[in-house]
């Protein structure tokens, strides 16, 4: 009999993971289920280019059909609506029940909604897939002012769109700060810059209470009596991981799918990766989920390799990007913790810096705006524990090159 392994979600890890399937010698059945119309897709660029209209839906294929089809993945569109570990099955929302072999998990996050008076209005968006996005652009055929309730990466990544389609733009940031949760205090002030200089209008310490509007959104309320005029509005306040399918089938959860090193879950020959998992993390010793495209690449490998008895390991550095205008920012690893930041560059005035996270006078982090030799540096210095004077990292008359040598 042919083996067959499904993969729940066509997600930017199955993609990776019908790739390495084969790549690892896998024979059987490949059946991606996703509940989109769609091949798997570039989600990244949503916010980006493909929101101005820089790219249309083909572009953002990760990979053609004819890809799919030379190396026999199949997919479905359909909705899973339960898993059974004991027969190795699942079910779709047409009732439809389908045997596994393998099964991994692919089912990364969904928007986190708000419900607030004014919530149901029309002219209010989310923006995660393909659909949200020609929502928001057929409703800015129409409309000019623009609010965007959230000023993190998603929300500046869509004002910058925006703001370069002609729309008046609002962030409203409930936080101190923007990126709050994300960066340091001198790239929240970097990026205020910026999008100040182009245009864009934001408003730290702005807590919503309510939309208001004739059927169609007009205003928003905000805690401190500040109203600002609306015809669109875009929610951008984080994900929630999809794992109510491995809830329901008693698979170990906790803010994730509960993953080991090999991206295998507590349930035999299920695995999962990407957005929805929750990882041991060697480089900062702790657990943790990550919203990241490469992370969900690289566990996709891993999820491919275990599946055909292979041992490796998921060991990746975190890393993120977020494109703004002119700017190419690259993330190396996590600050949590840090003690210290550095800048190498002038962030106050200039488009182009590295801002350095360390911990006990160790790099743990970096922000890169412009800077691919800094990034570089970066992920090395972290992935390998080399130590590096932190004097010398600031210091511009010093080669990139230069500071890793003593």
């Amino acid at each position: 009999m042919t083996t067959r392994c499904i993969i729940i979600g066509a997600s930017h890890a199955a993609a990776q993971l019908s790739a390495s399937l084969r790549l690892e010698g896998w024979l059987g059945e490949i059946l991606v289920i996703g509940d989109e119309p769609s091949l798997p897709y570039h989600r990244p660029p949503l916010s980006k280019a493909f929101l101005a209209g820089d790219k249309a839906k083909d572009d953002l294929l990760i990979r053609p059909q004819a890809f799919y089809d030379k190396n026999s993945v199949v997919f479905k569109t359909a909705l899973v609506t339960s898993i059974d570990k004991k027969d190795q099955s699942v079910t779709l929302d047409s009732g439809e029940s389908l045997h596994y072999d393998k099964l991994a998990i692919c089912t990364g996050a969904r928007v986190r909604k708000i419900c607030f008076p004014g919530s149901d209005l029309a002219g209010i968006h989310y923006l995660r897939n393909v659909a949200d996005v020609e929502r928001i652009q057929q409703a800015t055929k129409k409309s000019k002012r623009v609010v965007i309730i959230g000023g993190g990466y998603i929300g500046l990544e869509t004002a910058s769109a925006l703001n370069k389609m002609g729309m008046d733009v609002t962030v409203l940031e409930m936080a101190s700060r923007i990126l709050h949760r994300v960066t340091a205090p001198q790239l929240s002030s970097f990026y205020m810059r910026v999008h100040s200089e182009e245009g864009v209008k934001i408003h730290t310490n702005s807590v919503m209470t309510e939309m208001r509007g004739n059927a169609q959104v007009e205003e928003v309320l905000c805690e401190d009596g500040s109203v600002y005029p609306a015809d669109i509005v875009i929610i951008g306040i984080g994900v929630i991981p999809n794992i109510e399918l491995a809830q329901q089938a008693d698979i170990a959860t906790n803010d994730g799918i509960l993953i080991d090193h090999f991206c295998r879950t507590n349930a035999p020959n299920i695995y999962a990766a990407g957005d929805c998992t929750n990882f041991f993390n060697n480089h900062y010793e702790r657990r943790m989920r990550l919203e990241s495209v490469p992370n969900a690449s690289e566990q996709a490998k891993v999820v491919a390799s275990s599946i055909c008895g292979g041992n490796r390991e998921y060991v990746s550095l975190p890393w993120f990007w977020s494109d703004q205008y002119d700017l190419k920012l690259q993330i190396a690893g996590l600050n949590a913790g840090y003690d210290q930041v550095l800048i190498r560059g002038d962030s106050d005035n200039g488009r182009s810096f590295a801002a350095f996270y360390l911990k006990d006078r160790k790099l743990i982090a970096a922000d890169c705006v412009n800077r691919p030799q800094e990034f570089m540096l970066s992920k090395k210095v972290i992935s390998q524990s080399v130590e590096v004077d932190p004097e010398r990292l600031v210091n511009e008359s010093i080669g990139v090159k230069e500071l890793l040598l003593s």
